[in-house]
């Protein structure tokens, strides 16, 4: 448990209490509702099912007081005066035997209720009987009835009801006892979780409390020591927690403050012993600085010869990236000329094949007119001597489609010629375009080459301006370490007393043995290693 960080610590302690406390509203809501029910059982049950029990008794006395008056009445009437009240009190009590009935629970209550109804059942035959003998005048067979039969039923009816009633009393008093002992027993369960609630938070307060404070007064403690200037203490602890996070904090705090003072006591005698090395050291620095500046000067001298080289090719690039623009632009034109060629080229070989067409055309319409002729011809040989002349002239009309045809062909002939030329001239054409793309192309790749040589001059010329500038402030800077040189020759001096009073003041930390305090230095990993 102490490897729970605080928090998880904190959040269990009160996830408890919280626990309980949740138990502890669960049962008393649990009883609660249990007492609850039973009470909503004995107030609207019970207790209701004892009033209607009690009405219903009183209208048994009523009707056994309206059966005495008709018993002594002197005659017949008085049933129509007392016919009204009796009905509406039998129907009041029908009414209270059905809700009686329907809530009831108990078996035993159940099955007396069964007999009271029968004995009610037996007692309404003997009073209508009873009426009906005063309604038809008999008087004996009145006297009968009343004494043998209606006064004994009533006296068992009204026992049977009063036994029932008993029954439904003490039922209700069962509840009522059921209720008082549900609450005892949850005034018990209550305290006593309100009890354990109380210890278990307070045994929570107390371990969180020490888990946290113990570990606490170590770090106070280790950091009073620190404080003196004592960092020979040591701390150890397995925790896992925040409080163990301090822990392992201040103790490589105590670790590393010890490796530094000790690293700065170490320093202060190197220190002291580097600062005369350092003294010594200026003295050969001044005199080489003097050498420097005299070969500054003899470098800037050659820069400057340098830079008026750079600026003649500088020059020299120019002129060249001039002449290769011209000529690009004249490759240019040549390229944009032969390419007019290729278009007109392009253009009379669709002419010349449109001729072909046409000439094809022409055949066509010879070759008709010489079958025509011929056909012409034919008839005329047919019609014999009349169509002579007819013959005549279809032979002159065929003789002058087969010259047409044949002068067709012979043009067709010159004209595929001069399109065989064509071609080949345009093709020519293109090789020459593509020659023309090809030389414009590399002038401009020359054009670009040297403007990117002229640039780069351009950028020497600047480079070594730059470098030149650099020099002269290389020397003027050389000048001054000249002058730093006898300052940092008293200012080691300086640091030499800076560093004994140094270690006057380290002196006041007390430090462990160097091989204690490098395995303090080392990693957790380490030290876990060594330890195992």
């Amino acid at each position: 448990m102490k490897n729970l960080p605080l928090g998880a610590r904190l959040g269990l302690g009160f996830a408890i209490v919280l626990a309980l406390l949740v138990a502890l509203s669960a049962t008393a809501l649990t009883r609660m509702d249990e007492a609850g029910s039973k009470t909503h059982r004995l107030v609207h049950t019970s207790m209701k099912n004892q009033r209607n029990i009690a009405e219903w008794r009183r209208n048994i006395e009523v009707n056994t007081a309206i059966n005495d008056t008709v018993y002594h009445a002197p005659d017949a009437s008085i049933l129509d005066v007392i016919e009204e009240r009796r009905a509406a009190i039998t129907a009041r009590s029908n009414v209270l035997q059905q809700e009686i009935d329907a809530a009831l629970a108990n078996p035993g209550v159940r099955e007396q209720f069964k007999t009271v109804k029968a004995e009610r059942q037996a007692y309404i035959g003997a009073r209508d009987a009873l009426f009906a003998a005063k309604r038809a005048g008999d008087q004996t067979r009145l006297e009968e009835l009343y004494r043998t039969r209606l006064t004994p039923q009533t006296d068992s009816y009204l026992a049977t009801v009063r036994k029932f009633a008993d029954m439904q009393s003490a039922a209700t008093g069962v509840i009522a006892t059921t209720i008082l002992d549900s609450y005892a027993r949850t005034r018990v369960i209550l305290f006593t979780l309100a009890g354990a609630a109380l210890l278990l938070g307070i045994g929570c307060a107390w371990w969180i409390t020490r888990s946290i404070t113990q570990p606490l007064r170590s770090a106070v403690a280790v950091a009073e020591r620190v404080a003196a200037g004592d960092l020979t203490s040591s701390i150890e602890t397995g925790r896992r927690d925040e409080v163990g996070q301090l822990l392992d904090a201040l103790g490589r705090m105590n670790g590393n403050l010890a490796g530094i003072v000790g690293q700065v006591r170490d320093g202060t005698a190197t220190i002291a012993h580097v600062s005369g090395d350092i003294a010594s050291g200026n003295q050969d620095l001044s005199a080489r600085t003097e050498q420097q500046a005299g070969s500054l000067e003899e470098t800037a001298a050659s820069m400057e010869e340098l830079t008026s080289t750079v600026r003649q090719n500088t020059e020299h690039a120019h002129r060249a990236n001039s002449l290769a623009a011209t000529a690009a632009g004249v490759a240019g034109d040549g390229g944009r000329i032969v390419g007019d060629v290729i278009g007109t080229m392009g253009r009379i070989d669709a002419s010349s094949q449109r001729i072909v067409d046409i000439i094809g055309v022409i055949d066509g319409i010879a070759f008709q007119t010489n079958i025509l002729a011929l056909n012409a011809a034919v008839e005329a040989a047919r019609a014999g001597e009349q169509g002579r002349g007819f013959a005549v002239v279809a032979g002159e009309v065929r003789t002058l489609a087969q010259r047409s045809a044949a002068a067709a062909r012979e043009i067709k002939g010159l004209i595929d010629d001069s399109v065989a030329q064509v071609r080949e001239g345009t093709r020519q054409v293109d090789l020459a375009g593509t020659t023309m793309q090809q030389i414009v192309h590399s002038i401009g790749q020359v054009t670009v080459i040297v403007s990117e040589i002229a640039a780069a001059s351009e950028e020497q010329s600047a480079g070594i301006e730059q470098v030149n500038t650099a020099l002269v402030e290389m020397d003027r800077v050389t000048q001054q370490n000249a002058a730093l040189v006898e300052e940092a020759a008293a200012a080691a001096d300086a640091m030499r007393e800076q560093a004994s009073q140094l270690a006057s003041v380290v002196a006041t930390f007390r430090l462990e043995p160097a091989p204690a305090r490098a395995a303090r230095l080392a990693p957790p990993a380490s030290r876990l290693a060594l330890a195992a």
